[in-house]
């Protein structure tokens, strides 16, 4: 009986502590659910995030706007007219009006009474168990939003589990001159604009770009991993399918998804080629 115990904690002790044989169908791309899983709930939402994670997602995205009173809160659009039952500009509603617009209702009756969520809220409902990439952008033209947001994710003990981009130069400097250890990344459109990005500018202040997929190949891809930058690709909702098998091919380091069960397919079975 004394051998039997002294084996079984020898295996404890050792028979488990061999490493994990990595599967050769291992996702090598990251996930970025946009704006949530957007097309089985309503955007933006609590419970689009939530299926995003249950999905396998590795971060979700979170546009951002300012609300009349300071608030800033998850949304694309400049107005509510979209997506929720309200009209008018994000701006010119208070928190407190904002929340009593239905989210969802819009998407499907079974989502109505859905609310837009600020960031504190998405933040307190996941905490570690997803990371957030967040995207900022100028308020009356103005980097107005930034420094609030990073004292909302330092205060949430959540700023090690972000990355926060931007179409706005402006946005992200401001952000790397609050805190440099935020990585960040410039979203990019246009040929000229992605034909001509001066690479040393960029690494001033940013960790990657995020260029639109129709507008890169391979080439692009080696060229700015040869540049140190990372490569995350976004799309529109009508052409994902068709370019995202050819995007993580080129060897990306993440992707916009609108779509993750089909982009999990994808992704295996491009590895399952190489």
């Amino acid at each position: 009986m004394k051998k039997i115990l002294i084996f079984l904690i020898m295996l404890l002790l050792f028979g488990c502590s061999q490493p994990a044989v990595k599967s050769t169908h291992e996702k090598t791309v990251d996930l970025i659910a946009h704006r949530g899983a957007n097309n089985v709930a309503p955007e933006h939402t609590i419970t689009a995030y939530k299926k995003a994670i249950q999905l396998g997602a590795d971060f979700i995205e979170i546009d951002l706007r300012m609300t009349k009173d300071g608030h800033l809160v998850a949304i694309h659009d400049e107005t509510v007219d979209r997506t929720t039952d309200g009209k008018g500009a994000v701006s010119s509603y208070t928190l407190e009006e904002l929340q009593k617009l239905d989210a969802g209702v819009t998407f499907g009756e079974e989502f109505k009474g859905e609310k837009i969520p600020t960031i504190e809220e998405i933040i307190d409902q996941f905490d570690d168990s997803t990371k957030y990439y967040i995207e900022t952008r100028l308020v009356d033209k103005q980097p107005i939003m930034e420094e609030k947001l990073i004292n909302i994710l330092s205060e949430k003990g959540v700023i090690d589990r972000v990355i926060i981009g931007s179409f706005s130069q402006t946005s992200l400097r401001k952000v790397h001159e609050i805190d440099s250890d935020i990585p960040l990344v410039l979203t990019v459109v246009g040929d000229e604009t992605i034909n001509n990005i001066d690479v040393n500018k960029v690494k001033e202040f940013a960790i990657g770009i995020a260029p639109y997929a129709p507008q890169i190949n391979k080439d692009f891809v080696n060229k700015m991993h040869e540049s140190d930058l990372e490569v995350h690709v976004w799309f529109d909702n009508s052409n994902e399918k068709e370019y995202i098998s050819n995007v993580i091919s080129y060897g990306v380091d993440a992707v916009f998804t609108d779509f993750l069960d089909n982009t999990l397919e994808v992704m295996s079975q491009v590895i399952s080629k190489q």
